[in-house]
Parts: C-alpha cells; sequence; structure tokens
C-alpha cells in the first residue's frame, strides 16, 4: 500500500516534468490557494476537473490515481455529510471538490518530482539562512528520512494489523498500537544508530 503514497515519481518530458522543484512546489501552494478561493462550488468542480486533466496529461496510471484516493473514502463522506448538515449541498461541494483537487495535484507532484530534486530546493530555499545558523543540509536530511520513514510505517502498521487479525484480536487497540509503537521506535533507533556509525549528524 505504502508505494501509492510515496515515492512514485515518473520520469517524464511534459512540461510539468521539465518545471524545477522550488517553483513547482510554489505553483503546488498556488492551486491549493485557490481551491479554498474558487467563487463557488463549480469553480471549484472546475480546479477538480483541471487537476485530473493535468494527471492524465504527465501519465499518471488511472488505476494507480484512485487506489491513492480510495482510503479518502471515509474522510469524503465524513466532510460531505458534516458540509450538508451545517451549510447544505454548495459548500459541501465546494470543499470536497476543492480537496480532491489538491490531493491529485500533490499526487501530480510527486509523480513529477523527484526526492532528490526536492531535498536540492529545500537546500538552496534555506540556503540564505546560514547566516543565522540554519544548516540547510541538515534539515534536508531530516526531511528526507521523514519522507522514507512513511511508507515503512504503513507496511508495520498493516502487518501488525495482519497478525492481530490472525490471532483473533483485530478489534483490540492495544493490540494494534502497542506492538506498531514499538516496531516504529525501534526502527528510529536503528536509523538513528545507522547514521551515528557513519558520523552523520554529529557535531562538528
Amino acid at each position: 500500500m505504502s508505494q501509492f503514497i510515496v515515492g512514485n515519481y515518473r520520469p517524464g518530458h511534459t512540461l510539468v516534468h521539465r518545471i524545477p522543484a522550488g517553483p513547482k512546489l510554489g505553483l503546488l501552494a498556488v492551486f491549493s490557494i485557490a481551491t479554498v478561493a474558487a467563487p463557488g462550488p463549480w469553480a471549484a468542480v472546475g480546479l477538480f476537473l483541471a487537476s485530473l486533466a493535468i494527471a492524465a496529461w504527465v501519465r499518471m496510471p488511472l488505476r494507480h490515481t484512485l487506489r491513492v484516493l480510495r482510503p479518502l473514502l471515509l474522510v469524503i463522506v465524513l466532510v460531505t455529510a458534516f458540509q450538508v448538515w451545517q451549510q447544505g449541498w454548495s459548500l459541501a461541494i465546494h470543499v470536497v471538490a476543492g480537496l480532491l483537487a489538491s490531493v491529485v495535484m500533490a499526487l501530480v507532484f510527486t509523480a513529477t518530482t523527484s526526492i532528490d530534486a526536492v531535498l536540492d530546493a529545500i537546500v538552496r530555499g534555506l540556503g540564505p539562512f546560514r547566516r543565522f545558523g540554519a544548516n540547510p543540509e541538515r534539515f534536508a536530511l531530516a526531511f528526507s528520512l521523514v519522507i522514507r520513514a512513511i511508507p515503512g510505517i504503513l507496511d508495520i502498521a498493516v502487518e501488525t494489523r495482519a497478525a492481530a487479525k490472525a490471532r483473533g484480536l483485530e478489534r483490540s487497540p492495544r493490540a494494534l498500537l502497542v506492538p506498531m509503537a514499538l516496531r516504529t521506535v525501534a526502527r528510529a533507533y536503528e536509523t538513528g544508530d545507522a547514521l551515528h556509525a557513519r558520523g552523520i549528524g554529529d557535531d562538528d
């Protein structure tokens, strides 16, 4: 499951692929703001359709996109029900369409931008803060570790759930949360030990 959320970079030659990571991330932020500021539900729906068109343009497989969006189904149902109850269908369509548009565009970003390009953009963006004692390379390393840890944590969650289900304890929060927490912390310690053994993160 985790491979459908993180690390789905697909090389290509479209205009979206050629935009540098920094400006592309800025465009993603502008697009997300536009989904919130869209004047009415149909404008938000239009942005959602535009995001799907861009996803098709960069050749993101439809099945892959739907598999990533499937875990959001429960959230979408809850958000829709709450907004309909509070404000009516118009605002519900606006909120849900905007949410889906932002998620699809985030997928487009990860599909057209390699992790290395994102890390380089972070280092360049934080470069001016060196004079204040910031270490852009260390921040980029931390970001990389977080990104690469997400699939591992999701895999641990899936394995823990499967183990609990095999023992007939799938409804027990303790049987799910305690092993998952212990394995996640153990993996964090292993990563820290590996970095320390290579001298990464040590103070000068």
